[in-house]
């Protein structure tokens, strides 16, 4: 470690990391999610939704960072649901908040006590679709017009390849887009281009330690040495286990997402209504 190193504080060396260490796997992908899909705009202000995970944290320090130095002027406000989180849960978000730099705005639900006592066997879905409301209403009164997710180019292809086995149909993650129930506001995700191997080694880089799931169901699971049986981890699995013959299986799938030809499908689907191949072939 060099002079100069030495006398940064750990904050700063965090953010060093990302303009040096990591400046093209994140800090460049970050600044082209930014720019490519319009995620900015003067006069925002943004929710910046924090879960206290890895993804969540990095993506408070990212848009805190880019804050300082951008031209265009926006607020944010790091935003932080409290579900019913135990103690000793509540205080490493607080800490780890307290570390990167972020100034946290904390409130409280008993959305993990409802979700529990609801669906007590399997809990997620209802529990996120409960977050979710919660976060946009609690925006929306702080007066945010949009909200910053923490999804990351894994969370895109993975989404794309359930869709396709377990859904049958082709949809994915967009980087920004309406709330279905709250038409002023405006999802972004930052994160789009960045994979998680590289936000992984970030974490590691820098000796952190960052939550998981910490609901009471994750929790039972644990005390009975079970799994969470997900798609997703299938996905995860899979989508590992091809790279392994193709390295690049993980970008050829994100920029197949941005190249996608209409006229080779025997129908599609938009505002709800499918169409058939016919409305576009060609006729002699």
């Amino acid at each position: 470690m060099d002079v100069m190193a030495r006398e940064l504080t750990k904050a700063q060396l965090i953010e060093r990391s990302v303009y040096k260490k990591y400046r093209k796997e994140i800090w460049a992908n970050f600044l082209t999610a930014i720019n490519r899909y319009d995620l900015i705009e003067a006069g925002d202000h943004i929710a910046v939704c924090i879960s206290g995970g890895k993804d969540s944290m990095l993506l408070g320090k990212l848009m805190q960072m880019l804050q300082k130095q951008s031209e265009i002027p926006f607020e944010l406000t790091y935003l932080v649901m409290d579900p019913g989180y135990k103690p000793e849960i509540r205080a490493e978000i607080e800490a780890n908040a307290k570390l990167l730099q972020l100034p946290l705005t904390i409130f409280e639900t008993n959305i993990f006590a409802v979700t529990d006592v609801i669906n007590h066997r399997s809990p997620c879905y209802l529990c996120a679709k409960m977050r979710r409301g919660a976060l946009y209403s609690k925006a929306r009164e702080l007066g945010c017009n949009k909200i910053a997710l923490g999804h990351h180019l894994n969370d895109v292809i993975e989404t794309t390849v359930m869709a396709m086995f377990y859904s049958s149909k082709l949809e994915t993650i967009i980087p920004k887009s309406h709330s279905e129930n709250y038409e002023d506001m405006e999802l972004i995700r930052p994160l789009y281009m960045i994979k998680e191997h590289d936000i992984l080694r970030w974490v590691n880089y820098n000796d952190l330690s960052f939550i998981q799931c910490a609901c009471k169901f994750t929790e039972r699971l644990a005390e009975n040495d079970e799994e969470v049986s997900s798609k997703r981890r299938e996905v995860k699995a899979l989508i590992k286990q091809l790279k392994r013959e193709n390295p690049n299986i993980e970008d050829n799938i994100f920029r197949s997402l941005h190249a996608v030809q209409i006229e080779t499908f025997p129908g599609y689907k938009k505002d709800g209504v499918l169409h058939d191949f016919h409305e576009i072939y060609p006729k002699k």
